[in-house]
C-alpha cells in the first residue's frame, strides 16, 4: 500500500521527498521517483521539480494499474510555454482521436487540463505515439508554430528505450532498411518496395536477462512503426508488440518508450531538450 502524506509548504516534490524519506538515502530516493511510483493528486510524476502546494497528497509506491484512458483526467506536464507543450504520454492511450475513440486520448485530455474559464487552448500534435508507446509526446500551440518546429524535425534527436525478445548478434548497430506501409494491413513492411521510404535506425545493448533485452534506440527518421518493424527485422522484435512480435505474449505491454527529444524551438531559436524515463512497469518487462 502506497505511503500518503501531506504537503505543509510550498516545495518542489524532490526536495519534499529528502525531508519525508530523511531515513532513506538521497540516491534511493531519486531512484523512487525515476521508477514512477511517486503521485501528486493521483497523477504520477517523475519530474523532480514538480511544484507542490499546500494541502496536496503525495503518494509513494504507487503501483501503476493496466490503464484505463477513461479514468485519466490529467497528463504529466514535462515542459511548457507559449508555443510548445510536452508530455509524458502512458502507454495505452492514444496521442489524438480516431473515428471509434473521440474522448479519451492525450490531445483532448490536455486540452481540458488546460482550459481556463471557458476557453480552450489551441493545441496540435507535431507528432504522434502509438498507443502502446509510452514517454514524450509534443504540442504546439497553432499551426504555425507546428510547421516550424516539424521544418527542422528531421534535424531532431529522437531517442527511445525498447525491451526485445532475445538479445541482438551486435552490442551496437545501424538498421538501413526502407519501410512501406501495407494499408489495407495497415502494417509495415521492411525491403525494397516501389513505395517504399528511407528509414535509418542505430541501437545499443544496454542490458539482457531472462532472455530480453534493454536496448536504447535512436532514430535519424521517422517513420510510422520503424524501430518496431526495424527490431522485428533484426530479430528481436519488441516485447509486447502483437503486429510484429514472434513471441507476442497476451497481457504484456509493449515495450517502446519514448524517452528523450531534443529539437530546435521555434520561437527561442535553439535546441530545447525533453527527457523522461521509462516507468517501473517497463523495466519489469525484463523480470
Amino acid at each position: 500500500m502506497a505511503e500518503q502524506h501531506k504537503v505543509k509548504k510550498e516545495d518542489k516534490l524532490l526536495n519534499f521527498l529528502f525531508e519525508t524519506l530523511n531515513n532513506w538515502s538521497k540516491k534511493k530516493v531519486k531512484e523512487r521517483l525515476k521508477s514512477a511510483t511517486v503521485a501528486v493528486n493521483g497523477t504520477i510524476t517523475t519530474k523532480h521539480d514538480f511544484p507542490l502546494n499546500i494541502g496536496d497528497l503525495v503518494e509513494i509506491g504507487v503501483i501503476e494499474k493496466k490503464l484505463n484512458s477513461s479514468e485519466i483526467k490529467s497528463l504529466e506536464i514535462l515542459y511548457q510555454d507559449d508555443e510548445l507543450i510536452a508530455i509524458n504520454k502512458p502507454a495505452g492511450l492514444l496521442s489524438v482521436g480516431n473515428k471509434q475513440e473521440n474522448k479519451n486520448h492525450a490531445l483532448a485530455i490536455l486540452r481540458q487540463q488546460l482550459t481556463k474559464g471557458r476557453k480552450s487552448p489551441d493545441l496540435v500534435p507535431v507528432h504522434r505515439l502509438d498507443r502502446e508507446t509510452s514517454g514524450i509526446l509534443l504540442f504546439a500551440t497553432s499551426r504555425e508554430l507546428r510547421e516550424a518546429t516539424m521544418g527542422k524535425w528531421s534535424e531532431a534527436e529522437k531517442i527511445y528505450l525498447a525491451v526485445v525478445n532475445g538479445k541482438p548478434r551486435e552490442e551496437k548497430g545501424s538498421i538501413e532498411q526502407p519501410l512501406h506501409l501495407d494499408e489495407t494491413q495497415y502494417k509495415v513492411h521492411v525491403g525494397e518496395h516501389t513505395k517504399a521510404k528511407f528509414a535509418l535506425t542505430h541501437y545499443k545493448v544496454k542490458e539482457s536477462k531472462n532472455s530480453r533485452s534493454l536496448v536504447e534506440v535512436h532514430i535519424e527518421t521517422g517513420r510510422q512503426h520503424q524501430i518496431r518493424a526495424h527490431m522485428s527485422w533484426l530479430g528481436n522484435s519488441v516485447v509486447g508488440d502483437e503486429r510484429y512480435g514472434k513471441d507476442y505474449k497476451k497481457g504484456d505491454r509493449m515495450g517502446l518508450h519514448a524517452t528523450k527529444l531534443t529539437i530546435f524551438h521555434p520561437t527561442k531559436k535553439k535546441n530545447i531538450t525533453f527527457e523522461v524515463d521509462a516507468p517501473k512497469e517497463f523495466y519489469a518487462l525484463l523480470d
